[in-house]
């Protein structure tokens, strides 16, 4: 499909939204379909990130490149 079919703000990716909750949130709600909150914050032994648990049923944290990445343990 050509990118001149894609709306602005439709080919976000997760590494490209600011690293901070509320892009975070935009970017799950439109990905979702609704809103997506925050569940809890754990720090994870593994990456030595903080690690957000969100509805989705994922966990996101800030890596080192300064990029929203999800977290798979």
């Amino acid at each position: 499909m050509s990118s001149a079919f894609v709306k602005e703000g439709e080919a976000d990716q997760l590494k490209d939204i600011t690293p901070n909750m509320a892009s975070l949130l935009m970017f799950l709600k439109r990905e979702n379909g609704g809103p997506v909150r925050e569940l809890n914050t754990r720090f994870n032994d593994k990456y030595q990130k903080e690690v957000h648990e969100m509805s989705d049923g994922l966990g996101y944290m800030i890596n080192d490149q300064n990029q929203w990445q999800v977290v798979l343990d």
